[in-house]
């Protein structure tokens, strides 16, 4: 039985309800798995008391290409040295985004200060 019920925000919001196998398996219903794009892989999420199935992001690890490739070309980098560069530039972004990540998450948690805009670029009398 599918039902249809608005959720926050006036988002229409289908829910069915689901068998469990004994081997804790689940089936996602035809019309929900073409909906949401489901292909081989899914992710499973637990947010409070929820269970969100989705379908799998694929992480390229391109997310910043295009940015990267077009610093380092106004660097002047070409050729291989450009292929190089824009390598060693890759590598460098999830590390660099896992650092953020775990220094917001010390912020939010109070381990640690932050640092205000005005700390970062200043105010603008002493621009």
């Amino acid at each position: 039985m599918v039902s249809a019920i608005m959720a926050k925000g006036s988002v229409p919001m289908e829910t069915k309800k689901l068998s469990i196998s004994a081997k804790r398996q689940i089936t996602i219903p035809q019309k929900f798995f073409t909906m949401l794009g489901f292909d081989k892989e899914a992710e499973c999420t637990v947010r409070g008391n929820e269970l969100v199935i989705r379908p799998a992001r694929t992480n390229t690890g391109g997310e910043f290409a295009e940015q990267i490739l077009a610093d380092l070309i106004a660097g002047g980098y070409s050729g291989n040295d450009l292929l190089e560069h824009f390598k060693k530039a890759q590598r460098q972004v999830r590390p660099a985004v896992e650092a953020m990540l775990a220094e917001a998450k010390q912020v939010a948690s109070s381990e640690s200060g932050y640092i205000s805009y005005e700390e970062v670029f200043g105010t603008e009398e002493e621009n």
